[in-house]
């Protein structure tokens, strides 16, 4: 079983003046796939914020997944992709390039994504959309084939050769 956060990135949710909806249902998503949730944060979209926030929950907590919500569109305030590839070493595109397919399939507006994906030392970060509806959808597009790529990237066995 991976340890993992979510993080919601949304100025409303931080400041209490909207109830987090995205968060809590990522989080029970990945606990149905069989994920620890071992840290949910709210965060401003700021991005020194959002950067410190992930480098914490990846390399004090040691977290196999980081799944963010939130800050993923076209505002000026959306700045999380950019927070996560700032943090991260290596990009892990085909990760969002499969939620925007898989959206496109719901919605023409799944181009707008911007989300992206990356990994910093031993943990994936993995952006995802701020509505609850296209969190999820985005989420279940990946989570089956993320437990095989946190296998290779935490140095486990895994075989791939194996059909999914």
């Amino acid at each position: 079983m991976f340890r993992v956060a979510v993080v919601t990135v949304s100025d409303r949710s931080f400041a209490g003046t909207r109830a987090d909806a995205a968060g809590p249902r990522v989080a029970q998503l990945l606990t149905a796939a069989g994920f620890e949730v071992a840290a949910s944060v709210v965060v401003p979209d700021e991005q020194p914020v959002i950067e410190q926030t992930l480098i914490h929950l990846a390399d004090e907590q040691d977290l196999a997944l980081i799944v963010t919500t939130g800050g993923t569109g076209f505002s000026p305030r959306d700045v999380t992709p950019e927070a996560t590839l700032a943090v991260c070493g290596r990009r892990a595109d085909g990760i969002p390039e499969a939620m925007r397919a898989a959206s496109l399939a719901v919605t023409p507006r799944a181009m707008l994504s911007r989300a992206a994906a990356g990994i910093r030392g031993q943990t994936l970060i993995v952006n995802l959309p701020g509505s609850p509806k296209a969190a999820a959808e985005n989420l279940a597009a990946v989570v089956d084939t993320l437990t095989h790529g946190l296998q290779m990237l935490r140095g486990g066995q895994a075989d791939c050769a194996a059909q999914p």
